[in-house]
């Protein structure tokens, strides 16, 4: 038996492809290699949905080789069956730092930094898009279910669609999409929305996304968008395009809440640990991100600033620990903010704090999950303060991670995770006086009112986990039973 276009029969039946396999890489003293499963934001939600199926991972390997080599890195791990596509030096500077992040990824946070617009990023981008559509095309079972991901891929589902008419496919994106009068100025408009076209399902966070995709789908492609509400829990639309009927809607992302909780709960002790080794300070302020210009590192450590100068928090008695993990250290973009951030937690300590008490503990490295799970139980006020957000899973774990209904979360109003989360302390990241007042809210309010807070913010996340978000995209994506 073949699959229509010759493809030999065997293969998955659902296949995951996004930028980066769920794998780091990493070489020991004697030369050999290991391969361990990676603590991002997308491995974390995707994970246990492919755990639960029969299918395969195509994506980056995060090890450049040459794209004509036959024998790339082919890492394993246990669970999952991985498919890694090649890339070059050059294609990473060039689809990955380039076109993804410092073209896509500037102009869809609202033009935080002023994106580039070069043709031979864009190349490269259409080039590396055409492998991962192939990649997939050769690991995907005939009529099988196919989920792209994200914004480095959005040329893939039009490419595979065109390899693979038999699939099902589906596209999410986890980051914001912008809206129409941002996204034109990309010289490439109408060849992306095209690729993002050939899926069966294209998904968002919110449902703004999805409005935002519906009407650039009318003004630039003259294809009929409609509104058309089905199903509970999200808001659809439809676009009809190329003889085909494409459903646009929003599904909001979450984590793992059980398996959060409970690893949480086994790491208590260690929290109290990290607790003594800072001082036991007062208030423990916490804040954990990719260093990146979108995050607001900077808004919270100007807030903290000026709470210290006003008096309204005392620095002998205050502390926040900012773990940062680096992030496209290649990117100007991504320098820039990391010299700001060092500068300003260098002017805060070296005003506010003692030589042996520093009012910010600053840890730019990755940190391993258990102890960052500590973190979280250990910290009376969580920090998530980005400029723009599409979700932000870090605010999620947090909460689910204090089943003890301690702590505070402090959540900026241009996330995601904010249109779910209201009970935070809401704050707008672009008003001092709302920041400040966030802050010192979540610090110093009795903690009864805390407490009731944390309440309905851990029941939230614990009732709507990574489960539901994926069945109900993969329901939807598979069609009427």
């Amino acid at each position: 038996m073949t699959s229509p276009d010759g493809h030999p029969a065997a293969g998955a039946d659902f296949v995951v492809v996004a930028n980066r396999l769920p794998v780091d890489k990493r070489v020991q003293p004697d030369g050999s290699i290991v391969w361990s499963r990676s603590p991002g934001g997308l491995v974390t939600a995707l994970t246990p949905t492919l755990a639960t199926r029969s299918g395969a991972w195509v994506g980056w390997s995060g090890s450049t080789s040459d794209p004509d080599d036959p024998t790339p890195d082919q890492p394993q791990i246990e669970g999952i069956d991985l498919r890694a596509v090649p890339l070059s030096d050059a294609e990473v500077v060039d689809y990955y730092e380039g076109f993804s992040n410092a073209t896509l990824w500037p102009l869809y946070h609202d033009v935080l930094v002023k994106p580039e617009f070069r043709r031979d990023w864009w190349d490269t981008y259409v080039r590396v898009n055409r492998r991962f559509a192939e990649a997939a095309s050769k690991v995907a079972a005939p009529g099988a279910m196919v989920w792209v991901q994200d914004y480095q891929l959005q040329l893939v589902p039009a490419m595979l669609r065109e390899l693979r008419p038999d699939l099902r496919i589906g596209f999410f994106l986890h980051i914001p999409f912008p809206p129409p009068e941002l996204f034109s100025q990309l010289p490439w408009r109408t060849e992306l929305l095209k690729g993002l076209l050939g899926a069966d399902l294209i998904g968002f966070h919110l449902p703004g996304g999805a409005e935002n995709f519906l009407t650039l789908s009318r003004r630039l492609l003259g294809a009929a968008a409609s509104r058309d509400p089905v199903g509970v829990r999200t808001d659809f639309g439809t676009v009809k395009y190329d003889d085909r009927t494409v459903q646009v809607g929003s599904f909001p992302i979450s984590i793992d809440s059980a398996n959060v909780a409970a690893a949480a709960a086994s790491v208590a002790d260690r929290a109290a640990e990290i607790r003594a080794e800072l001082g036991n300070p007062e208030v423990l302020l916490l804040g954990v991100d990719r260093l990146d210009y979108t995050k607001g590192i900077d808004v919270r450590l100007a807030g903290l600033d000026r709470l210290f100068a006003a008096g309204r928090l005392d620095p002998s008695k205050t502390m926040l620990v900012q773990l940062a993990s680096p992030s496209r250290e290649r990117v100007d973009s991504y320098i820039d903010i990391r010299n700001r951030i060092e500068q300003t937690v260098g002017h805060i300590n070296g005003t506010h704090g003692t030589a042996d008490r520093p009012p910010v503990r600053y840890l730019l490295k990755p940190i391993p999950r258990n102890e960052l799970l500590a973190y979280f139980r250990a910290a009376d006020v969580m920090l998530v303060t980005p400029l723009r957000d599409g979700m932000n899973l870090v605010a999620k774990e947090y909460l689910a991670s204090r089943d003890d209904l301690g702590g505070a979360l402090v959540l900026s109003e241009f996330t995601g995770a904010a249109a779910e989360l209201v009970d935070s302390y809401l704050l707008n990241p672009y008003d001092e006086a709302s920041v400040d007042d966030a802050i010192a809210g979540a610090a110093t309010d009795p903690v009864d009112v805390r407490r009731e807070r944390m309440a309905k913010l851990h029941a939230q996340v614990m009732d709507n986990d990574v489960d539901q978000w994926a069945n109900s995209f993969l329901a939807t994506l598979a069609g009427p039973a």
